[in-house]
């Protein structure tokens, strides 16, 4: 039998890396982690958590006008950045070196460095050496997805500089529609930035429930962002006042900065894969079963580069899977079926299940329940309107899409999430009673089906 330095070789320490890692590790097997950067992956270091920290600064601009009508009195708030980016990269230091010390509490070696593959079983890290492994893991993640023949592109910065600039831009241009484009944009504006989101689709949010998308463009553009479907860069001049975006479309907008969020891709690039013989699929993401298996026998793949489900909850599952598979003979498949998600725009999304337009693909007569409101919150003023949206198979009643755009939407609808996965209905889900008062008590109080415009009767 072959003798290897590892029983298993991670190359990449996100979250998914790292729950793989761990739990590996625990089980008796000598592991060993290579990470190019900081320890953590894109959720901890330039992802969910500082963009959360993010979104918490700059809702407090939206309180503070709320706070007005409830009899309170603020004079002279200011914001300071350099104040906030010190407090976020503090904070940043210190979950990543709790990463380190889970790693190394579990028994896991780390090795700081770029990991390539030489073979099926030869790993060769950066300033490390060359280390072999009976078993592999690709857990690299992804990244900024940019254009590459873009005239003036080079001015631009994407989601990973947005965290450290060391200024708060006056002026911001954002391109892209997903969630991180729209996730920024309500980031700035609520710090003072003037905000231009442009977007070459009819709609942002691509995927989620239409009704969805359309509410979060309005409820944005009521906090003052403006919003520019239909167009793309076309170029970007530097100038002496900034920089001037020059769109499809024939119009133009300066500002201080250009973000570039159109997407992200898997990252592959140098990590050997050809070399040992790994296929990609056709977007360039690590090819994988259901078990996170690629066609080399000894080399696996979770996480956002094999691009399933790009979601950090969703790689740890997969990480956990691959570990309970193949080193606690458990085998486990992580079921990609209803995972809900969250947009921390402002307002904020919750979301699972089906959209209505996939229902009425998939399911054909489908019934709709959908309120539009305006949360207690904002009673004495203020223009705000929150969402809340349930598709339902008209045959069976089970409810297959649950869409929520208002206060607290992520929280609720994680609880949501758990009825939809185990199969309710919509009478089992009328028979909860509701919470008073709150938004989420409208999703069980919904009896009324909608009837879209245009439509006639529900189908």
């Amino acid at each position: 039998m072959a003798k290897y330095d590892y029983d298993l070789f991670v190359i990449g320490a996100g979250s998914g890396g790292v729950r793989a890692a761990r739990l590996a590790a625990m089980s008796g097997a000598k592991v060993a982690v290579a990470e190019e950067h900081r320890v953590g992956g894109t959720c901890v270091i330039r992802g969910c958590v500082p963009k959360k920290f993010m979104v918490y600064a700059s809702e407090f601009s939206h309180h503070y006008k709320t706070a007005k009508n409830y009899g309170w009195t603020v004079e002279g708030a200011t914001f300071d950045w350099a104040s906030f980016l010190d407090a976020k990269d503090k904070e940043i230091a210190r979950l990543s070196g709790i990463y380190v010390r889970n790693l190394q509490n579990a028994g896991a070696e780390l090795a700081h460095g770029k990991a390539r593959l030489t073979d099926a079983h030869t790993v060769e890290v950066d300033k490390v050496g060359t280390k072999t492994a009976e078993k592999i893991l690709i857990a690299t993640g992804g990244r900024p997805w940019m254009p590459k023949d873009l005239p003036g592109g080079e001015f631009a910065i994407t989601s990973n500089e947005a965290f450290h600039l060391t200024e708060l831009p006056k002026r911001i241009v954002i391109a892209g529609g997903g969630y991180i484009a729209v996730e920024f944009a309500g980031i700035f504006n609520g710090m003072g930035v003037e905000v231009t989101l442009v977007h070459r689709g009819p709609n942002v949010l691509r995927g989620f429930d239409d009704d969805v998308r359309s509410h979060v463009t309005e409820e944005m553009e009521k906090r003052g962002i403006t919003v520019i479907l239909g167009a793309q860069h076309a170029r970007i001049e530097k100038t002496e006042s900034g920089l001037v975006s020059h769109f499809s479309n024939g119009h133009h907008c300066e500002s201080d900065v250009v973000m570039f969020s159109l997407g992200r891709e898997p990252y592959v690039e140098g990590l050997g894969l050809e070399t040992a013989g790994v296929k990609l699929t056709d977007k360039g993401a690590v090819a994988v079963d259901a078990y996170s298996r690629t066609n080399v026998e000894n080399i696996w793949a979770v996480g956002d580069v094999t691009d399933r489900i790009n979601l950090t909850p969703v790689a740890i599952r997969e990480g956990q899977a691959f570990a309970e598979t193949v080193f606690y003979n458990r085998p486990t498949a992580f079921d990609h079926e209803m995972v809900a998600s969250a947009v921390f725009s402002q307002p904020p999304i919750g979301s699972v299940g089906m959209t209505e337009a996939d229902a009425r693909k998939q399911w054909g007569k489908v019934d709709i329940y959908l309120a539009r409101l305006k949360p207690m919150k904002y009673a004495f003023g203020g223009d705000e309107r929150s969402l809340l949206k349930l598709v339902v198979d008209a045959a069976t009643e089970r409810v297959l899409g649950c869409h929520v755009v208002g206060p607290d939407a992520p929280e609720m609808i994680q609880m949501a999430a758990i009825a939809i996965k185990m199969g309710v209905t919509k009478t089992q889900w009328d028979a909860t009673c509701a919470v008073h008062p709150t938004l989420a008590e409208d999703l069980v109080t919904m009896r009324e089906k909608y009837v879209p415009m245009g439509l006639g009767q529900v189908a």
